[in-house]
């Protein structure tokens, strides 16, 4: 007995595996690539040594990459070994530029720290007010702390007649007295 999907006939099947992807950035697709020659040397115990070439090749594309240029590069063409020691030296980059962005807000915390003991109060304040903004310090982040307390509706119930007897408690009786108003006379 043949099993046979049943296929909508007002929904195109694509041309072609390609077609059928989601749009992607170059980096989503060098990411999406790198895991699956991974998972794949990783199921079949295939070890991925990029030659000299391979690397060459790696290093041309990641210099592509980085400038942004117009051209999209077709990592289709390109040997696993290429696309991973891409994804390598992508990952590499990425961490160093996290490392340099790490180095310059020092030097920027560095240099505030400086400038606070200026002789000038103006200058002093400016960068004062600057260093209680960077993050970490949040000297001036306004912060509102609020408790959840899980209670049952009895706990709630008590709790809210424990606060009205209290209140009632507290009460003073008044006698009503009317107030009447007198009409001005005029003099």
């Amino acid at each position: 007995m043949d099993l046979i999907p049943d296929i909508e006939d007002s929904i195109p099947l694509p041309a072609s595996a390609q077609e059928a992807y989601p749009e992607m950035t170059p980096r989503e697709e060098l990411e999406m690539r790198a895991r699956t020659i991974k998972m794949i040397a990783d199921l079949t115990g295939a070890i991925i040594a990029p030659d000299e070439s391979s690397q060459s090749a790696a290093r041309e594309i990641a210099a592509d990459l980085i400038k942004g240029g117009p051209i999209r590069p077709d990592m289709a063409v390109y040997p696993n070994e290429t696309i991973a020691y891409l994804a390598g030296l992508v990952a590499q980059y990425d961490s160093q530029v996290v490392q340099e962005l790490a180095n310059l807000k020092r030097f920027v915390v560095n240099k505030l720290i400086e400038e606070s003991a200026h002789p000038d109060g103006k200058v002093r304040l400016q960068a004062i007010k600057a260093l209680g903004e960077v993050d970490g310090v949040d000297a001036f982040k306004k912060r509102t702390e609020m408790t959840v307390k899980n209670q049952s509706l009895e706990e709630v119930e008590r709790e809210l007649l424990e606060t009205l007897s209290k209140l009632e408690a507290r009460t003073v009786d008044v006698p009503m007295v009317e107030v009447v108003e007198n009409e001005p006379t005029n003099a």
